[in-house]
């Protein structure tokens, strides 16, 4: 479904390259690629395996074999991308957080809808067949009514002071780092699966390390935690922290129902835990024993473990059949990164104001 369709790359580091091999999986000729600079341009051409190295994104924009473009580029460039790219006319996948302000994001959801174009953003984790098999549980109504929530999201990559990255700059990250990084996947799926919205957060952040090797000035979070209540009346914790040694991608939720508990982690996402009063049971990726969307997204037998890279693929196929006519379901569009953006503002005003504060609806 996607031969022909030429894809292109704004940015040219790690994620290009999980995006690049996505598209060509999904079927996508890979065109070119554009930087920082027309060096690094060059380099992430040959890194990422594309033949053309575009010296702007304008000179990206002007070529008409690109289809679809995958921004990649550090947070606060996001927004007049993802402008330029919709006012060109291309369908777009745009890295998260959408944007780093909520107007802005507005602004790009009302644009993309305007034009009429396929716009996403990669909550990827959406993808792991045993998340759908959640989903499915819940609104079949197997799980029953959703009484608490207890998730985490835990990195140790930026654990000591001597770490550091571009994302600890607000100046390119944002306000929020922590939270905006990877607190946006962990609140997407609990809803995601659940179909039960946040209403109101209160929480507190952490600046562990306020001067760190490359920055003598850190505002951006190392760690948040809350909690939550939804529409429906459930109560949760959350906790986000990037400085958890030992936990180098740990996504976990548990989600309790008046019947049973769901239970997902994403290092170890071949498997679902059931927990019940009674015959509480670990549930393996075996399509004989799923639902249907988990079933699709199971690509290789049971006994033969499926992983992140494969999850990235599956949204960008997705995407690529929804620029095809097609309506796959669960697709995050731009509309979900809106959402997450929103969150994420409520967050960090609850955490500064020690307060209560509810979350607007789209």
């Amino acid at each position: 479904m996607s031969a022909g369709l030429g894809a292109a790359f704004v940015g040219g580091g790690f994620m290009a390259e999980v995006h690049a091999r996505a598209a060509r999986a999904s079927g996508a000729r890979t065109v070119g690629v554009t930087s920082s600079s027309p060096q690094r341009s060059r380099e992430a051409a040959e890194r990422i395996g594309v033949t053309r190295a575009y010296e702007s994104i304008d000179e990206l924009l002007a070529d008409d074999e690109v289809g679809v473009v995958h921004v990649c580029t550090p947070n606060t460039l996001h927004a007049s991308q993802a402008a330029s790219v919709i006012a060109a006319g291309r369908h777009i996948i745009c890295e998260k957080p959408l944007a780093t302000s909520v107007s802005d994001a507005e602004r790009l959801v009302l644009a993309a809808a305007s034009a009429g174009l396929v716009a996403t953003v990669p909550f990827v984790y959406r993808f792991h067949p045993m998340v759908r098999e959640a989903r499915a549980r819940f609104l079949e109504g197997e799980t029953g009514r959703l009484l608490t929530i207890n998730g985490s999201y835990l990195q140790d990559w930026l654990l000591d002071a001597s770490d550091d990255n571009w994302r600890v700059d607000a100046a390119a990250g944002g306000a929020s780092r922590a939270f905006a990084d990877i607190g946006s996947h962990l609140v997407d799926i609990i809803e995601f699966v659940t179909g039960d919205r946040i209403v109101r957060v209160a929480a507190v952040k952490r600046t562990f390390y306020p001067h760190r090797a490359g920055h003598s000035t850190v505002a951006t979070e190392d760690a948040v935690a809350l909690v939550l209540e939804t529409q429906g009346g459930a109560i949760g914790s959350l906790l986000v922290s990037q400085v958890a040694p030992g936990r180098k991608n740990r996504l976990h939720i548990e989600l309790a129902g008046s019947a049973e508990s769901i239970g997902f982690d994403q290092e170890n996402p071949e498997s679902l835990w059931l927990g019940r009063r009674s015959g509480s049971e670990l549930l393996p990726r075996d399509p004989s024993q799923l639902h249907e969307d988990a079933v699709r997204l199971s690509i290789l037998p049971a006994g033969h473990p499926q992983g992140y890279q494969d999850a990235f693929t599956a949204f960008v196929g997705d995407t690529y059949a929804a620029i095809a006519g097609e309506e796959p379901a669960g697709l995050p569009r731009f509309s979900d990164g809106l959402r997450a953006v929103r969150i994420t503002e409520a967050v960090m005003l609850a955490a500064s104001t020690f307060a209560w504060v509810e979350i607007p609806e789209d």
